[in-house]
């Protein structure tokens, strides 16, 4: 617990056999109340080393996507009495260490949301990420700046601490089961004026760090763009998608 809050990890995990065991041995076990794996029918030892950890594993029958697997991660964090949910990705990309101070500034009440960026402390280059991925991000970011009317250093972080609240108040379950569904919860915390936090955070880049291809990205960044300009429509008041209708939030 910190500050009073039940912290519970949830790990969205996907041929993370390698890895996984690294990054659990770097949280701030003294801190963290329970991890959650979500193990998205993994062909590699992915389970077997989870449950070798004595962690809590939930399998899909079958693949259902990076999306899919995150609202299984909710939905369990939140059965299982999370005060904040912080979303830690088995690959090692992102340090684990600082899952104290994500979820501190928001046991603190003054965020909903904190994202783990790259691009603060320019450690992303650093830490390998490749150049064609480091200016799309940039140029998205800088889009979506405008459009959203937000000052994020990058909206494309896996790394993220959320409230119990914000979960309990956003229609995240009507988002995509693939990878935009990272920008959809974030634009709808926007649009839902939700206070959201960054804390510089540096990441690896290597062969067993899970990362798209570029057309995917491809795939991705367009979903960016449509995802934006709906929220831009909803915030104005032009147009209100489902995505971002707030108002009627479906159980989890």
């Amino acid at each position: 617990m910190l500050l009073g809050k039940r912290i519970v990890v949830v790990m969205p995990a996907y041929h993370a056999g390698r890895t996984l065991e690294a990054t659990w041995r770097d949280l701030p076990h003294d801190i963290v109340d329970q991890v959650v794996v979500v193990d998205d029918a993994s062909d590699d030892d992915t389970v077997a080393v989870a449950r070798a950890l004595g962690l809590d594993v939930i399998l899909h029958p079958h693949n259902m996507g990076y999306g899919a697997n995150q609202k299984t991660c909710y939905k369990e964090a939140l059965a299982r009495s999370a005060d904040i949910v912080v979303m830690v990705h088995p690959d090692y990309q992102y340090d684990p260490r600082l899952v104290t101070a994500m979820a501190g500034m928001v046991a603190s009440g003054i965020y909903d949301m904190v994202l783990g960026s790259r691009i603060l402390g320019s450690g992303a280059l650093r830490g390998g990420m490749p150049l064609w991925k480091y200016f799309a991000n940039r140029l998205l970011t800088v889009f979506e700046n405008i459009m959203l009317g937000a000052h994020l250093s990058e909206y494309h972080t896996g790394y993220r601490a959320y409230s119990r609240a914000l979960l309990d108040a956003l229609p995240w379950q009507r988002n995509s089961d693939d990878f935009v569904f990272d920008n959809q919860i974030l634009a709808q915390a926007i649009v839902g004026h939700y206070g959201i936090g960054e804390v510089s955070v540096p990441t690896r880049y290597f062969a067993e760090a899970s990362s798209i291809g570029f057309r995917r990205s491809v795939g991705y960044g367009f979903g960016v763009i449509g995802t934006t300009l709906l929220a831009f429509l909803a915030r104005t008041g032009m147009y209100r998608h489902r995505l971002f209708d707030l108002r009627a939030v479906p159980s989890a």
